[in-house]
């Protein structure tokens, strides 16, 4: 007995028999009694995996539910491919591109209909989604040349797949069927469709909203919420990238080996410099109207507020104004009021870690035409501290404060909204790896924090790995709800950014120890970020908001 197969399943912390050749589907189905939850994919050896995973050796296993992060990934991609088989089904020929994330679902775009896409094509889509979900078809898994996978995806006229993969030259590559239906994801898909059974597909825009499992109700699909601004975000720069003919990966590799890479840059990087002086002109515009004294800059983690605050800094200069700043930072109220997390630690992200009646009463005396001292928050004693840093505001001044909680309402409610110019930022990645792989723009924040974060911080990507779900939660309740409440956005993403991070973020992932957690993380940014070409970045100008977590910038920080 003791000579038998065993894997070591960490969800009921014991050793479990199996036979060569057994599934993780196959083992899983044994002990579900035990686990007491429905798992869509597994753990192994950290590195996540779908359930028809074959196992021929021992290994540590952990089942995982659909609301962990990786269940959501592949309950996310699995949906897709359903999508897909409907589109296909009813519509031959016609393109499907999931474009990026937006109103807590995927907006996606059909072309090539010869008609356009309408609300009743839609909910037949819809329909057939259902029906594939209804028929419990098998996702099935397989390897082979990519020669031979290029040809599949050229009979199906998926040319951005096709060059994708011959900018790769691997010589094996792994895609899925569904039915007769082939694709590829950067990641495990549920061993059948009967198992996506919860989702919605609703007109938007002029395509549609792709609408998966609700993350605080998995029995009912996400409800849509509002975000004109953000998509208008997003469309400017897919218009952008158009215009310079890169919109997938498989496109700018090409234009990597043909040598057009400062190009590229030089481009982007003018788009930026275009779009925080006209964001400069707005807010001249306004103080000039006798508003906008006080100009708010918000954004979630390594969206490159800082750099972009002092970007903003020198437009408004030759604006003719004088830009003062405030770190908000150094409001924070002395460590032992801080406010404590679910995990009994100080809550930094909240709210209410600030000293809201000083910072607003500060303000007002700044606005009324006084002079106030600032505070400094000393982060080694946890107190504030009072070092003769004082300020007034001439008549051509103007305020500039960067924070996460800049559209929070609360932050500012004793300041007359027509003195304020708030400014959400973001990093909205507009590049995907293909039509149906989209680049979520958290992987592209928590990429450049991991450099950062090692770089400035000298912590590891798995510290910054194990802190990020901390971090995304302080986001979700503290930043998310009000980017709407902008007064204007910007994109700090660059369309060439992933590939001139690879290289850096690619050392510093393989420093995570195969034996923890984090490994699966670390391992699923590598493989994406395997579809990049590098990029050098002695191209990059010293200005640039990369610049602020590659190092080389000509600002202090």
């Amino acid at each position: 007995m003791s000579d038998r197969l065993k894997i070591f399943c960490t969800n009921l912390n014991r050793y479990i028999d199996f036979e060569g050749g057994d599934t993780l589907k196959d083992i899983y189905t044994r002990i579900a009694p035990e686990l007491g939850f429905e798992a869509i994919c597994a753990r192994v050896n950290n590195k996540t995996e779908g359930l028809a995973y074959s196992l021929f050796r021992p290994k540590m296993v952990e089942f995982l539910p659909y609301d962990s992060d990786s269940g959501r990934r592949v309950y996310t991609r699995s949906l897709c491919m359903i999508l897909y088989k409907a589109v296909s089904d009813l519509h031959p020929g016609a393109r499907l591109r999931i474009e990026h994330s937006i109103s807590h679902g995927y907006f996606c775009r059909v072309t090539q209909l010869g008609h356009p896409l309408t609300p009743e094509i839609i909910v037949a889509i819809r329909d057939r989604m259902r029906e594939i979900v209804r028929a419990d078809l098998r996702f099935v898994r397989k390897e082979r040349l990519s020669s031979h996978v290029v040809e599949i995806f050229r009979e199906q006229h998926l040319m951005d797949k096709v060059k994708l993969l011959e900018s790769l030259h691997n010589l094996y590559e792994t895609y899925y069927t569904l039915d007769s239906l082939a694709d590829s994801y950067y990641g495990a898909l549920a061993p059948r469709t009967g198992m996506i059974d919860i989702f919605d597909l609703i007109p938007y825009k002029d395509g549609m909203l792709l609408m998966a499992r609700d993350p605080f109700n998995t029995s009912a699909p996400a409800t849509p919420v509002a975000q004109e601004k953000m998509f208008r975000a997003f469309t400017d720069y897919q218009e952008f990238n158009h215009i310079l003919g890169v919109t997938n990966v498989g496109e700018l590799n090409d234009d990597v080996a043909a040598g057009k890479s400062p190009g590229i840059i030089n481009v982007s990087e003018a788009l930026h410099n275009k779009r925080i002086s006209t964001i400069a002109d707005m807010i001249t515009e306004r103080f000039n109207e006798g508003g906008a004294r006080i100009v708010l800059v918000a954004g979630p983690s390594s969206s490159g507020k800082t750099t972009f605050t002092k970007r903003l800094a020198i437009q408004l200069m030759t604006n003719l104004m004088r830009p003062k700043m405030i770190s908000l930072d150094d409001y924070f109220v002395d460590r032992h009021h801080t406010p404590i997390d679910e995990n009994g630690e100080y809550d930094y992200e909240s709210l209410y870690a600030l000293d809201l009646d000083q910072f607003n009463a500060d303000l007002q005396t700044l606005l009324d035409g006084g002079e106030v001292e600032l505070p400094y928050y000393n982060f080694a004693t946890g107190s504030r501290e009072y070092r003769g840093n004082r300020i007034k505001l001439d008549p051509d001044s103007i305020l500039l404060i960067e924070g996460i909680h800049g559209l929070n309402p609360e932050l500012t409610a004793r300041i007359d909204a027509r003195m304020k110019f708030k400014i959400y930022i973001s990093a909205l990645t507009t590049i995907s790896i293909d039509d149906h792989n989209w680049i979520p723009t958290t992987d592209n924040r928590l990429l450049r924090r991991i450099i950062r974060d090692h770089k400035y911080r000298g912590s590891s990507a798995a510290d910054t790995i194990r802190r990020w779900p901390s971090v995304r939660r302080g986001e979700e309740r503290w930043i998310f709800p009000y980017q709407e409440n902008a007064d204007t956005m910007f994109n700090s993403s660059l369309l060439f950014e992933l590939a001139v991070i690879k290289e850096q973020a690619e050392k510093i992932l393989d420093e995570v120890p195969r034996d923890i957690p984090e490994y699966a993380e670390a391992y699923r940014l590598r493989k994406f970020l395997s579809y990049f070409h590098p990029i050098s970045p002695e191209y990059i100008p010293s200005t640039s908001l990369l610049r602020e977590f590659l190092g080389g910038s000509s600002f202090r920080y």
